[in-house]
C-alpha cells in the first residue's frame, strides 16, 4: 500500500488535495443518509413503536459512535488513518446485514427491534472509524494552518451523502421497503473499499509518544462541550424531521435535512475560511445565533415552507460551529495525536446524539412534535456562552502568554 508523506500545500489546493478523502466519507456516508427519514417511519409504522423508541433506535448509533470515538481516534494515529477508514466501511457493511436480519423478524416486533438497535450499534462504530480518520487523513495532507478548512470540508462530505440520501431512502423505501435501504448498506461499502485500494495511505505514528486521554479531554472539553449544545439542534433535524413533517402530512418528509445539509454545504463552500482567517469562537459566536434562530422558526411554522427555510437557516448556522470550535479544540495538538484529538472532540457530538434523542423524544411525546425544535433551540443558544468563555480564555492567553 503506498504511503504518502505528509505534507505543505496552499490555501488554493487545499479542496483538491482533499477530494480523494471527502469522495470515501461522500460514498461511505450516503448508507447512513439513506436510513435517516426512513428509519423513524419504520420504527414508528412498520413495528408499531413511539416516539421515545424512535429516539432511542436514532441515538444507538450515537452511543456507540461516542464508545468508540477514542480507540479509532488513537488506531488511526497508530496504524493509519486509511486503515480506520477501511475498518469502518467494513463494520457498515456488517450493519447492513443486521438490518436485513431485522426485517426476518417484524412480526416479533420487540425482536426486530433489537436487531435492528445492535445492527445501528455497529453503524455507529463504523461511523467514527470512517469519519475520525477521515479528518486525521485529511489533516495529514495539509498544512495545520488549513485544520479548519479539512474539517469543514471533509463535515461537507458527510452532509452532502446524508442530504443525498434523504430522498434517495425515501424512494427506496416507498417503492421497495426498509428491505431496499439494508441491500444498499450492506453493498455501498463494499464498492467504497473497491475505490480506496488505489488511494495513497499517509504515514502512521506507531512509536510516537502518545498524549494521555486525560491530557487532551483537558485541552478539548470547553470547546467539546458547545459542539454537543450544537449538536442537539442538528439532533432535532436527524431524528425527528420527518416525522413532524409526516405527522402534518407535509411533503416530502425529507425535505427539512436535505434543505439542512443542502444549506450547510453552501455556506461552508462560500464560508469556508472564516474560523481560520478570524478564528473559531468567534465565528462560532456568530452562527450559533443562526443555528438557533432556525430552530425557533421551526417551531413557529404554521407551513412546510417555513419549517423548511427554518431548517436551512438551521444548517446554514451550524454549517461552521462544528468546525469553528473544532479550531479551538485542535489548537494545541501535534500531528502525533490529531486522531485521539479529533476522535475526543467528536465524541462530544456524539454524547449530545446518544443523550438527545431520547431526551427529545421523550419531549415530543409529553409536549407534541413541534416542541421538540423548541427544546433544541434553546440548548443550541446556550453554545454562545460556550464561546464567549473560548474567547475570553484567548484573550487571557494572549495577555498572559507565560
Amino acid at each position: 500500500m503506498p504511503v504518502k508523506q505528509s505534507h505543505h500545500i496552499s490555501g488554493t489546493s487545499v479542496v483538491a488535495t482533499l477530494i480523494p478523502v471527502m469522495t470515501a466519507v461522500l460514498v461511505g456516508f450516503i448508507i447512513i443518509g439513506v436510513a435517516l427519514p426512513v428509519l423513524p417511519l419504520h420504527v414508528k409504522n412498520g413495528l408499531g413503536f413511539g416516539t421515545f423508541i424512535v429516539g432511542l433506535v436514532a441515538g444507538a448509533q450515537f452511543a456507540a459512535s461516542l464508545i468508540s470515538r477514542v480507540w479509532s481516534g488513537s488506531y488511526s494515529d497508530k496504524r493509519g488513518a486509511k486503515k480506520g477508514v477501511v475498518a469502518g466501511l467494513i463494520a457498515a457493511a456488517v450493519s447492513g446485514l443486521l438490518y436485513q436480519a431485522s426485517l426476518w423478524l417484524v412480526s416479533i416486533p420487540s425482536l426486530s427491534v433489537s436487531v435492528l438497535l445492535a445492527g445501528r450499534a455497529i453503524l455507529g462504530g463504523a461511523e467514527s472509524f470512517i469519519i475520525t480518520g477521515a479528518v486525521a487523513w485529511g489533516l495529514a495532507l495539509v498544512h495545520k494552518e488549513h485544520a479548519g478548512k479539512v474539517i469543514a470540508w471533509v463535515g461537507t462530505a458527510m452532509f452532502a451523502a446524508m442530504a443525498l440520501g434523504g430522498p434517495v431512502g425515501t424512494l427506496l423505501y416507498d417503492a421497495f421497503g426498509f428491505e431496499a435501504v439494508a441491500l444498499l448498506t450492506l453493498l455501498l461499502p463494499l464498492m467504497v473499499l473497491m475505490y480506496l485500494a488505489r488511494m495513497p495511505a499517509v504515514a502512521p505514528h506507531p512509536h510516537a509518544i502518545q498524549t494521555s486521554v486525560g491530557s487532551v479531554m483537558r485541552a478539548v472539553w470547553l470547546p467539546g462541550l458547545g459542539a454537543a449544545l450544537a449538536s442537539t439542534g442538528y439532533c432535532t433535524i436527524l431524528a425527528f424531521s420527518s416525522l413532524y413533517y409526516s405527522s402534518m402530512n407535509w411533503q416530502p418528509v425529507w425535505l427539512a435535512f436535505t434543505a439542512f445539509g443542502v444549506a450547510l454545504i453552501v455556506a461552508r463552500t462560500a464560508a469556508g475560511h472564516l474560523p481560520d482567517r478570524f478564528g473559531g469562537a468567534r465565528v462560532a459566536l456568530i452562527f450559533v445565533l443562526v443555528q438557533a434562530a432556525g430552530l425557533f422558526l421551526i417551531w413557529l411554522a404554521g407551513t412546510s415552507l417555513i419549517a423548511t427555510l427554518g431548517a436551512a437557516f438551521a444548517g446554514f448556522g451550524y454549517s461552521l460551529v462544528y468546525p469553528g470550535l473544532g479550531i479551538e479544540a485542535i489548537s494545541g495538538s501535534t500531528p502525533q495525536n490529531r486522531g485521539t484529538v479529533m476522535g475526543i472532540y467528536t465524541a462530544f457530538l456524539d454524547v449530545a446524539m446518544a443523550i438527545g434523542s431520547p431526551a427529545l423524544g421523550w419531549v415530543g411525546g409529553h409536549l407534541g412534535l413541534n416542541a421538540i425544535f423548541l427544546a433544541g433551540a434553546l440548548v443550541v443558544l446556550s453554545t454562545a456562552v460556550v464561546a464567549l468563555l473560548l474567547l475570553k480564555r484567548a484573550k487571557q492567553v494572549k495577555e498572559n502568554p507565560a
